[in-house]
């Protein structure tokens, strides 16, 4: 599907979604409150048809995260990029998306080990590679005084 009939599509789901412009793929901002109704609507539209997640990430900006999720369509082939922004850096939260795509379950876990970010309802929100007290290695206050490496 070309970009702008996606957009069109997607302006229909969620009329405050906003677009980003001049990108390879299209790309849409949908407040926190709303993500997982929007995707619910995205997977169950028989128009668009995203049916498997690729990949869900974080980013640690200096005063909010983003969550960044990766979509496609097997039936169309076509590719969306979803991105939610969550302000409260001391305990982020975000609904879950393994209701959805099951393939979230384990990219939830990852961004949850590494940023602590939490997900609500998700089915087993727990460390994946590190210890529980360790630290979420990937936000941009993380320090390790007593695994550092000094040359």
């Amino acid at each position: 599907m070309e970009n702008n009939l996606l957009k069109q599509h997607l302006e229909g789901l969620l009329p405050e979604a906003v677009f980003a412009e001049n990108k390879q793929y299209t790309e849409v901002l949908v407040p926190s409150d709303k993500l997982h109704a929007f995707c619910e609507r995205l997977k169950a539209s028989p128009e668009l048809q995203f049916d498997y997640l690729i990949s869900l990430t974080a980013v640690d900006w200096t005063d909010h995260f983003m969550l960044v999720c990766h979509i496609t369509s097997t039936a169309f082939r076509h590719v969306l990029v979803v991105k939610s922004r969550i302000d409260d850096k001391e305990k982020p939260v975000a609904d879950t998306l393994s209701d959805v795509w099951k393939t979230a379950e384990f990219h939830e876990r990852e961004v949850y080990d590494l940023f602590g970010i939490r997900f609500r309802n998700h089915p087993d929100l727990r460390r994946l590679f590190l210890d529980d007290d360790y630290g979420f290695p990937l936000r941009k206050d993380f320090t390790d005084e007593t695994r550092m490496i000094v040359k």
